[in-house]
């Protein structure tokens, strides 16, 4: 299966910045757009129905003028616990979004929809047994969660996980976790995987809707502040450890056998409110930074990485 033209569209650099609960907003999707990136945002994050129209709005009359950005994505929760489901997908068929990314749960009831409207549908998948199902589902690319994602985070190694999955599928690819420099991406590209996940990279950007404190937390943070744990949202996510002590947790004993439930997405963000996440890519954000500059520097180091040959005559003497 070829890469759809679609996904191609003015795309500056091969990745898909990924849909962050309670940080992904609509200014990170519009400048992730002019930048040459796919933006992307998780319907829940709009608080209301009513406000995931007004989001949606505002993108399209942001882009509508602006012929040489990239596409962008809404992120749908498709766990059967989430009611506010079938309202977002309405919204997202009247107003064509071009790409949507389903998580937690089957895409199925998301691939004719969306198809009917010329639409894309990747699904989110954290393991080799989901890639199987999405792909019989009939999605149009997978996006592979590895280990050491943010958020909620799979268990699969990405040099493991683009490999095997490559032995079904020849459709597109987008590899996340723990990918956080230009140099990375490349990597990711190497590997199998057409497109990159960017999250952690990301969440420090200043069009983001994180709380200052998180935005500094992860800029002051490395791969040993990042724990996974099952205990704030019954499903293995990475949190920051000072964020977890902040919210009076534990990180060595966490409550591991809580169970998911997605039914009330405002339940969920105060669950997230105070305990924040990030992948262990989180040591490669230095500073907090509109995101046009830290999309330029990802594409200049990416750029170096695909001119930089994999070995040097001599490297093994």
């Amino acid at each position: 299966m070829a890469i759809p033209d679609l996904l191609r569209k003015n795309l500056k650099l091969p990745a898909i910045v990924a849909p962050m609960f309670l940080v992904s907003g609509p200014q990170m999707v519009i400048a992730s757009s002019r930048a040459g990136l796919i933006g992307s945002f998780p319907a829940p994050n709009a608080r209301t129905p009513e406000m995931l129209e007004d989001w949606l709005s505002e993108i399209e009359t942001a882009l509508a003028d602006d012929h040489d950005t990239a596409l962008w994505a809404v992120n749908l929760v498709v766990h059967p616990s989430n009611d506010r489901f079938p309202s977002d997908l309405d919204a997202v068929v009247r107003h064509k979004v071009p790409l949507v990314i389903t998580a937690l749960g089957s895409p199925a009831r998301v691939v004719d929809a969306v198809h009917d409207y010329g639409g894309l549908v990747f699904a989110d998948v954290n393991s080799v047994g989901f890639a199987r199902k999405a792909a019989m589902a009939g999605v149009d690319g997978l996006v592979l969660v590895a280990s050491g994602a943010g958020g909620h985070t799979g268990l699969t190694a990405g040099f493991a996980f683009v490999e095997e999955v490559r032995q079904f599928w020849d459709g597109p690819i987008v590899l996340g976790g723990a990918i956080s420099t230009g140099h990375a991406v490349r990597a990711a590209e190497i590997l199998g995987a057409d497109l990159a996940y960017l999250g952690t990279s990301m969440i420090a950007c200043e069009e983001s809707l994180a709380d200052n404190a998180y935005k500094n937390m992860v800029v002051a943070a490395g791969a040993e502040d990042v724990i996974p744990s099952k205990g704030i949202t019954g499903v293995t996510a990475n949190w920051l450890r000072p964020s977890l002590v902040a919210a009076g947790y534990d990180p060595a004993n966490m409550p591991e056998d809580k169970k998911p439930n997605f039914e009330n997405a405002q339940d969920d963000a105060k669950a997230w409110k105070n305990v924040w996440s990030a992948g262990q890519g989180v040591g490669a954000v230095q500073a907090v930074e509109p995101l046009a500059m830290i999309a330029e520097r990802l594409k200049n180091e990416y750029e170096a990485a695909v001119k930089q040959p994999a070995f040097r005559k001599g490297d093994f003497r």
